[in-house]
């Protein structure tokens, strides 16, 4: 088993990306201590960089490889908002969602997508490998379902008519924006292991 460091301080989406990442032979786990990187970067690429550099300067030995990504949901109707700001949209998951349910009252074409940059460096902070993964979709008119996290319960994944929080984890890693980039950095580390 290949280990990795995930540059998150997110211990769910570390176990979401196991679940993909086992049965190719590689594990990631959180770099040690308290990780969070300030997100100055103009660009979901540039975020994953930032992250992926500091995990390589904070954690691991020479042979290690530092994982990280960014990710947002681009809501079409809103000038691509939250984007970036997806995590900091408002207080709480909760608050998030109301308020992007809000900001679409009355409006017809709900056409969103969750875009999701990974970006792979080695220790000394090279990037070794980068990728993006794209979920299409659409924002429903209210909450559904109890899995997933974030925006998953209003989000409706193009040729669904449930929502993410209401498909099994399996099929959200399938399928989702994290999910297809991850199996690139998968692949990717199936020939670099070699």
């Amino acid at each position: 088993m290949l280990e990795i460091y995930f540059a998150s301080g997110n211990p769910h989406k570390v176990l979401e990306i196991n679940e993909i990442a086992n049965p190719y032979g590689v594990n990631a786990k959180l770099p040690e201590g308290k990780f969070d990187p300030d997100e100055t970067g103009a660009t979901y690429e540039e975020n994953s960089f930032i992250k992926a550099y500091e995990a390589s300067k904070c954690c691991g030995g020479e042979e290690d490889l530092f994982l990280a990504d960014d990710s947002g949901l681009e809501i079409y109707a809103l000038n691509n908002a939250p984007g970036l700001k997806s995590a900091r949209y408002a207080p709480t998951a909760e608050d998030r969602i109301n308020r992007v349910l809000d900001e679409l009252q009355g409006v017809k074409d709900r056409g969103a997508r969750f875009v999701c940059a990974m970006t792979l460096c080695n220790k000394k902070g090279e990037v070794v490998f980068k990728t993006t993964g794209i979920m299409e979709g659409k924002i429903s008119e209210k909450p559904a379902g109890n899995g997933g996290f974030g925006y998953d319960p209003i989000f409706v994944p193009e040729g669904y008519e449930v929502s993410v929080a209401e498909i099994s984890e399996d099929e959200k890693n399938l399928i989702s924006h994290r999910g297809r980039a991850l199996r690139k950095v998968l692949e990717f580390l199936e020939e670099y292991k070699n």
